[in-house]
């Protein structure tokens, strides 16, 4: 078994879309970034790229690269899928925490779970989603940013 860490984080600005998990959420602000900017999916990508020793978003996406200008990060999180299990390795779990003061995640970490899980070909049952605030502390707090934490752990498949 292997364990990865990931963080990221991003400016909310206005005449940007929020996607966060692969929603689109109804806000004000979107996450600025060279892709769709969705700090949750990049946290689970770094942590899932770590785990392998693959390195990180940066290597696999630079942000110098214009093919990845305003991609999709479910496009980006299937490509990781893809190269964890080229190097034999399987999901065992990914725990997540979304830090933000606004909008209010809960009523979108199901379907955040359910794009995580397909896009990734595991169970649903092995994706976590949380959300808390920093109490108007920060530069979450006050609404400048979002950031998230993801961990995982993978493990080698028995090839028989």
């Amino acid at each position: 078994m292997r364990i990865g860490h990931g963080y990221d984080v991003h400016r909310l600005v206005e005449g940007r879309e929020f996607i966060l998990g692969g929603v689109k959420i109804e806000y004000e602000k979107g996450l600025l970034g060279h892709s769709d900017a969705d700090v949750l999916l990049h946290a689970i990508m770094d942590a899932l790229l770590g785990a392998a020793a693959l390195g990180d978003i940066g290597k696999h996406f630079p942000d110098t690269d214009p093919k990845y200008k305003g991609i999709s990060s479910i496009k980006l999180l299937y490509h990781v899928g893809i190269l964890i299990r080229e190097k034999g390795y399987e999901i065992s779990n990914i725990d997540a925490t979304v830090i933000a003061q606004r909008p209010k995640i809960s009523p979108y970490i199901e379907n955040m779970r359910e794009n995580i899980s397909k896009t990734l070909n595991t169970n649903k049952e092995n994706i976590n989603i949380k959300a808390t605030t920093e109490e108007g502390l920060g530069f979450t707090g006050c609404g400048d940013g979002i950031a998230a934490h993801a961990v995982c752990i993978i493990y080698k498949r028995n090839e028989g």
